[in-house]
């Protein structure tokens, strides 16, 4: 399945809701090890929460200690949602 992009113009003003820090798109390698965490049921939210599902894109914060995942071709900018990488 191809990951969903995001628009260019929009990705230039989204911002992490929290630090306002920039997002780019998750790389391949980023996802590859995030699923493998998720896999192995490491990868928390930043609510503490489990991640169920494997993520097949996503937004990374500026520091990359953040990712936002895009669910549907839709970005979803939630703290709590927020996936610590």
């Amino acid at each position: 399945m191809p990951r969903p992009m995001i628009a260019k113009k929009l990705l230039e003003i989204l911002a992490c809701p929290k630090t306002h820090q920039p997002l780019r798109m998750a790389e391949a390698e980023e996802l590859e090890e995030l699923n493998e965490a998720i896999a192995a049921s490491k990868a928390r939210t930043v609510a503490g929460e489990a991640v169920p599902d494997p993520i097949e894109a996503g937004l990374v914060r500026e520091d990359g200690k953040l990712l936002y995942p895009i669910r549907d071709g839709i970005p979803v900018l939630l703290v709590d949602e927020g996936i610590r990488l």
